[in-house]
C-alpha cells in the first residue's frame, strides 16, 4: 500500500519570452528500512509527519520492511492512511545491506535531480527533527549530510559504554585508513543525500552500489560516494537508544569482524 506525492514539473523555465514557470518544488524521500519495528515504527512515522509539517516539505516515506515476523507491515498500512507512506517488502529477511539498498533504489528512482533522500533507522533513535537542519545543508551545497556522534553538541543516550566505546575505535580507525574531509562518523545510517548524486551512483554502481551484507553497509556507501567526489559534512546527533523498544539486532562480534574485513578489501583492493 502507498499514497504517493502528485507528480511534480520538473522541466526548466520557458525563457521563450512567456510569463515564467514555477520553480519546481523540491520533494524529501524518507528511507526507513524496517525488522520487526512495530513497537518503534509508530512513534516514528508521527514524529516525521509533525516534522515535515513544521518544515513545510512535500515527502514520501519508502518503509522496506525485511521479512519482520511481527506486525511492522500493520502498523505501516494504518499510518499509509493518514501520511504518504510507500511499502516495500522482503518475504524473507536479507539483511540491513539489502534493505537499505532497495530503499535508496526506489527512492533514486522516484526522485529527481533536485530533490533530498534522508535515511535513518526504523528503531526510534534517530529524531526526526533533524531532518530540517540535514536538508539545510545539503541546499547549502553539501551532498551528503551525517547525523554525526562525534560533533559538538552531540550525545549519545542509553548506548552501553562498551558499544559506545567500539564505535569509538572504529571511527578512529576509519578517520585513519580512510581520511574523508567533514566526516568523522563513517558508520550511523542517519544521512541526507542529494537527489542527484544517488542517481548517479546507481548508475554507476547498479546494485553492486550497496554490496555490504551487515551494518558496515554504511562505510561501503559512503566510500563509494567520496570517491566520486561528494561533498560531505555533519551535524550532531542526539541518539536516543532509551526510546527504543527492544533489544538491539546488531550482533557486536560479526559486525566488528565484518568491519575489518571491509578495511581490509578497501584499503588492498582485495
Amino acid at each position: 500500500m502507498s499514497k504517493g506525492l502528485p507528480a511534480v514539473d520538473s522541466s526548466p523555465a520557458d525563457l521563450s519570452g512567456g510569463p515564467p514557470r514555477a520553480a519546481p518544488v523540491r520533494r524529501l524521500f524518507v528511507v526507513l528500512p524496517a525488522f520487526n519495528e512495530a513497537d518503534n515504527l509508530g512513534p516514528l512515522l508521527d514524529g516525521i509527519a509533525q516534522t515535515m509539517a513544521e518544515e513545510g516539505l512535500a515527502y514520501q516515506v519508502v518503509v522496506v520492511d525485511d521479512g519482520s515476523r511481527d506486525d511492522t507491515i500493520a502498523v505501516a498500512e494504518a499510518r499509509a492512511a493518514h501520511m504518504p507512506v510507500r511499502i516495500e517488502r522482503h518475504e524473507v529477511n536479507q539483511g540491513l545491506g539489502a534493505t537499505i539498498r532497495d530503499g535508496l533504489r526506489a527512492a533514486a528512482d522516484a526522485c529527481g535531480e533536485r530533490d533530498i533522500v534522508v535515511a535513518l533507522d526504523a528503531d526510534n533513535t534517530h529524531p526526526p527533527g533533524l531532518i530540517g537542519a540535514m536538508v539545510r545543508r545539503i541546499r547549502e551545497g553539501n551532498d551528503v549530510v551525517i547525523a554525526s556522534r562525534y560533533q559538538p553538541g552531540a550525545r549519545v543516550v542509553g548506548v552501553p559504554g562498551f558499544r559506545r566505546f567500539l564505535s569509538w575505535g572504529a571511527g578512529m580507525l576509519f578517520r585513519i585508513t580512510f581520511p574523508i574531509p567533514g566526516v568523522k562518523d563513517y558508520t550511523c545510517g542517519y544521512r541526507a543525500y542529494r537527489g542527484a548524486l544517488l542517481k548517479a551512483a546507481f548508475r554507476q554502481h547498479g546494485e553492486g552500489f550497496v554490496s555490504e551484507a551487515g551494518f558496515q553497509c554504511m562505510v561501503d556507501i559512503l566510500l563509494k560516494l567520496h570517491k566520486m567526489g561528494a561533498i560531505c559534512c555533519e551535524v550532531p546527533l542526539v541518539l536516543r537508544y532509551d526510546l527504543k523498544a527492544g533489544q538491539s539486532k546488531m550482533n557486536v562480534g560479526r559486525t566488528v569482524l565484518r568491519t575489518l574485513g571491509l578495511i581490509f578489501r578497501r584499503r588492498f583492493g582485495r
